[in-house]
């Protein structure tokens, strides 16, 4: 009798703990998952202003002899982004260039930013996000201030940025 309920308190002790311990273990199981699936790749993403129409501007020349790393797609002030890939939020919050921003960590861990914002959604660091989320409205924060109001929308690996004009879908 005694050696039955050692077993069955020590089962109820290993239950609770992987009850209290689940989310965490799911959190890195998807993270894991994230991390392991492959980037984008040409035409891959959605326009994260749909039905807005984009040139490529990437490596046009800008301030302080910096190029530009990304594409800029004008929209009218508000207009909601939406997220390009499925990931975790890893910054909500402004930057010197880029005014209010988003950065998700998504597949392959590139790292996607939206910059300019006019504002946020109710996001923050460690969120999930699904492609087609809205994750921020257009504006002309930052750098851009007077600018008409537009997204930045850039995309970074390992190796540094990568042009993301051939990965969006055109629209």
């Amino acid at each position: 009798m005694r050696r039955v309920l050692g077993w069955l308190v020590t089962l109820a002790v290993l239950g609770g703990a992987a009850l209290l311990l689940w989310p965490q273990l799911e959190g890195a199981r998807r993270y894991a998952a994230l991390l392991s699936a492959p980037g984008a790749t040409e035409a891959s993403l959605p326009n994260p202003l749909p039905g807005q129409r984009f040139v490529d501007t990437w490596g046009g020349a800008r301030s302080q002899g910096r190029t530009h790393e990304g594409v800029d797609i004008f929209a009218p002030r508000g207009t909601p982004i939406h997220a390009t890939t499925r990931g975790v939020i890893v910054n909500v919050g402004p930057n010197n260039l880029g005014g209010r921003t988003v950065m998700i960590l998504g597949p392959g861990g590139q790292r996607h930013y939206y910059a300019h914002l006019e504002r946020y959604p109710d996001l923050k660091r460690g969120d999930w996000v699904e492609a087609g989320d809205v994750v921020g409205y257009v504006g002309d924060s930052g750098n851009a201030k007077g600018t008409p109001p537009h997204l930045h929308y850039g995309i970074y690996a390992g190796g540094g940025a990568i042009n993301p004009y051939p990965l969006l879908i055109g629209e």
